[in-house]
C-alpha cells in the first residue's frame, strides 16, 4: 500500500516510521531542509522527498497516481486544506487524512475540501481527559462522520479474559469490529485464528454505547 505523508515533524515522522516497520510504501514530503536532513537520519533517504506538497510536480515524482492513501500532517490548516483538494480532486486518491491545527477551522476539514478523515489534536487531547475518568484506558481516536461509530484504541491487560484465545474464539460486543493489531511495533490484520497476547494495542470500530463492554472484555 503507497502511503504520501506531506509534513517530516514529529507526527510526520512517527506516521512514516510506524507504517514502514509493517512494510508500507511510504513517501514524506517536507519543505525545511534541516527537517529533511533530520528525516533522512533517523528513517532512510530513500523515503524522504525535499519539496512542497503543494507542488503538483512534487506530488507526482512521490507516485501520487498511483497513492492509496495521503496524510497531510503540516502545522499549517490553509497548505493542508490545498494538499487534500490537490489529492482528492486532481488525482483521485482514494483516501485523504488531513491534520486540524486550529480548533476554530475543523468546519472545512470536510468532503468538500477533499477530507475523507480530519484528526483535530485538540480535542483527542480533551477526551483524553474526560474519557480517563470513565473509560479506563481507551482512547477515542477518530469518529466516524455522521454517526455514532468511532475508531478507538486501547490496551489488552494481563488479566483480560481475551488475552490467550484466537479472534473466532472471542464473542464482541453487538456493533463493534476489530480493525487492526498493534504488536511490537508492527500491524496486524486480525484474522480470526490470530491469537490475542496481553500487551497488544487494538483498534476497533465501536458504537458509543458499547465503548465500555469492549474495554470491560480486553482490560477487566
Amino acid at each position: 500500500m503507497k502511503v504520501i505523508i506531506v509534513g517530516g515533524g514529529q507526527v510526520g515522522a512517527y506516521i512514516a516510521q510506524t507504517l514502514i516497520r509493517s512494510n508500507f510504501d511510504v513517501r514524506v514530503i517536507e519543505n525545511r531542509p534541516h527537517i529533511v536532513e533530520k528525516l533522512k537520519q533517523d528513517i532512510s533517504p530513500k523515503f524522504i522527498v525535499e519539496g512542497e506538497g503543494t507542488n503538483n510536480d512534487v506530488l507526482e515524482f512521490c507516485g501520487i497516481a498511483t497513492a492509496d492513501i495521503l496524510v497531510a500532517v503540516t502545522g499549517a490548516d490553509e497548505t493542508n486544506l490545498v494538499i487534500t483538494t490537490l489529492a482528492k480532486f486532481e488525482y483521485g486518491v482514494p483516501k485523504v487524512i488531513a491534520r486540524v491545527n486550529n480548533p476554530k477551522n475543523e468546519w472545512l476539514f470536510n468532503p468538500g475540501m477533499g477530507v475523507d478523515l480530519h484528526l483535530n489534536q485538540a480535542n483527542l487531547m480533551s477526551k483524553m481527559i474526560i474519557e480517563s475518568m470513565d473509560v479506563s484506558d481507551m482512547l477515542t481516536l477518530m469518529p466516524l462522520y455522521n454517526s455514532s461509530y468511532s475508531i478507538v484504541q486501547l490496551k489488552v491487560f494481563h488479566s483480560s479474559p481475551v488475552q490467550g484465545k484466537a479472534i473466532k474464539d472471542i464473542r464482541l460486543p453487538n456493533e463493534s469490529l476489530l480493525i487492526a493489531i498493534t504488536r511490537d511495533g508492527k500491524v496486524i490484520l486480525p484474522k480470526g485464528d490470530q491469537v490475542i497476547i496481553s500487551d497488544d494495542e487494538i483498534l476497533a470500530i465501536v458504537c458509543e454505547d458499547k465503548k465500555k463492554e469492549l474495554t470491560q472484555l480486553f482490560q477487566s
